[in-house]
């Protein structure tokens, strides 16, 4: 039996659009003589689809899609993932077509993640059906887990998943195939979404397990695929796992990274971008994903030092963009910030300087990156990091504006960790200088982040055991942290959900998205 594997890249709501993308490859399909051909979960709809889920006029719509779809399917049989209407309510199902018709559809039981829950309910789960005289278990998404409950035989399990990406999961996801394909001693077979949906990114790296839990087949990692996989071929099993080393893991956090922001573009119509460049870390980053995902071309910095900006700091905002290839411009921000200042006197004169002062800095600088976005249509690039914004560390209205923000679920250690990898595979287009300097927003005369904070290699280990892990401030004490210096960042933390509630959209890297895997309610006294 010939199995063709389609790894596409959907668009919410697009239902034509897919469709199109789905026929097409059922015909190349039939063209490479397969007899079965398999697409993601929600192939048809796009995902996360959230309350379109609840709109009967959409699911009429992906169901009037699927008859379309199956009337391409005689002489092959293909499965394809689709939201689906029942009188029980909307399902996440495999639908299988052939013989011009649906003729089966398998409901997903295990209703797991949080972008699920309350848009779609639980079904009756897996159904085995025949296929060239092979039996071939249907599994949806998280089912996959329970495969200990199939009581049927089965040559293969096919599982048609939406698997996000997030860091360190593409290992796991295969050690937990293995230990079911041992087990079980099934052959898996997972297929996969590609491509950049919103605030999630999918991975793609569709493939098959042999009952020994060898890989047989490892699709493409962040690209669309498309393989004719013949079982009564001899496969070679793959020697190593795949994305277990360190180096592997900070570049496809780049693939990740660049293919959330290029579909966050692309789908929604957007095509440039601009920056706000100063010096740091941070802005050079996400300037090199801007130029990696949407070309130099697209992308524009715009540095904006005031009085307190060292020259040092604009020499190397230049310095980067002259490598990038992108254009630039200087524009200071002293007169601005003078006539607000004196604008303020009746309110504010007399007064020491603080956070008032440092702030108005950065919400001038984001009135002329989104003057730029509104004149002519640079989408804005937030450039903050998980660190920042868990302990509160930046302007509200300020450097917390943009349209999107692809390192918003990046550690600073991480960002380093990026920048490092960036300029190893792309000839050193941050300058080391960058590396070397104290992180600093320059908002007030020889100010650096380590005259309040710690380290941020102590403070990215504490924020991850709060975060990631869920330790409790005595764990993390235990473990040899100082005291006062957890309490600190913890206080933080807590005191700054306001913020975090009105940050911009932030592309999902790791399974401990602030709002999502984490979120901590507006209003609490927790640990006050």
């Amino acid at each position: 039996m010939k199995i063709a594997l389609a790894q596409l890249n959907y668009t919410i709501g697009d239902i034509d659009g897919n469709t199109a993308r789905i026929i097409d490859a059922i015909r190349k399909a039939k063209e490479e003589k397969a007899d079965l051909v398999l697409f993601a979960e929600y192939a048809v709809s796009g995902t996360p689809a959230y309350d379109l889920l609840r709109k009967t006029t959409f699911l009429t719509l992906c169901e009037e899609a699927l008859e379309e779809i199956a009337k391409e399917c005689r002489h092959i049989t293909a499965i394809v993932g689709s939201p689906y209407l029942t009188d029980r309510g909307a399902m996440s199902t495999a639908v299988v077509l052939r013989n011009g018709c649906i003729d089966e559809i398998v409901e997903k039981q295990y209703i797991t993640a949080r972008r699920e829950m309350g848009f779609i309910v639980g079904g009756e789960g897996y159904k085995v059906i025949e296929v060239c005289g092979r039996n071939i278990a249907i599994m949806v998404g998280d089912d996959l887990s329970h495969l200990q409950e199939l009581d049927k035989e089965a040559d293969f399990v096919v599982s048609i998943n939406a698997h996000r990406y997030s860091k360190g999961l593409l290992s796991s996801r295969y050690e937990m195939m293995r230990r079911l394909t041992y087990t079980e001693n099934r052959n898996i077979i997972i297929i996969n979404q590609v491509g950049g949906s919103g605030d999630v990114v999918y991975d793609g790296t569709s493939g098959i397990m042999n009952s020994k839990g060898e890989i047989e087949l490892f699709m493409k990692s962040f690209e669309e695929d498309f393989v004719i996989f013949d079982t009564l071929a001899e496969h070679k099993p793959l020697d190593a796992a795949p994305y277990t080393s360190y180096n592997d893991r900070t570049r496809m956090i780049y693939k990740a990274a660049c293919l959330g922001l290029r579909d966050y573009f692309h789908k929604n119509g957007y095509t440039k971008a601009c920056v706000g460049l100063s010096g740091g870390i941070d802005s050079s980053v996400v300037a090199c994903l801007a130029v990696g995902a949407l070309g130099k071309e697209n992308v524009r910095g715009l540095m904006m030092p005031s009085q307190f900006s060292s020259e040092e700091s604009v020499e190397d905002a230049k310095e980067l963009a002259r490598r990038l290839d992108i254009e630039y411009s200087v524009l200071p921000i002293n007169e601005a910030y003078t006539a607000i200042m004196d604008t303020l006197k009746p309110v504010t004169g007399g007064t020491e300087f603080d956070a008032t002062e440092e702030n108005i800095q950065s919400r001038i600088r984001t009135v002329l990156l989104m003057a730029l976005q509104n004149k002519d249509g640079y989408i804005l690039l937030n450039s903050s990091n998980k660190s920042e914004n868990a302990l509160g560390w930046c302007t509200l209205y300020g450097d917390t504006a943009g349209a999107f923000s692809p390192t918003g679920d990046l550690y600073k250690s991480e960002i380093y960790d990026l920048a490092r990898y960036i300029n190893a595979a792309f000839e050193d287009v941050i300058p080391e200088n960058i590396f070397n300097k104290e992180p600093s927003s320059e908002l007030r005369p020889n100010h650096k982040d380590s005259d309040i904070l710690p380290p941020y290699e102590v403070v990215d280990a504490i924020l991850y055991r709060m975060i990631e892990k869920g330790e409790h401030r005595e764990e993390i004490v235990n473990a040899g942290f100082d005291s006062e210096v957890v309490e600190k960042i913890h206080t933080m933390v807590m005191q700054n959900v306001k913020k975090r509630y009105q940050y911009p959209p932030v592309l999902r890297l790791s399974t401990s998205s602030f709002r999502h895997e984490v979120l901590f309610p507006l209003v609490n006294k927790y640990g006050y």
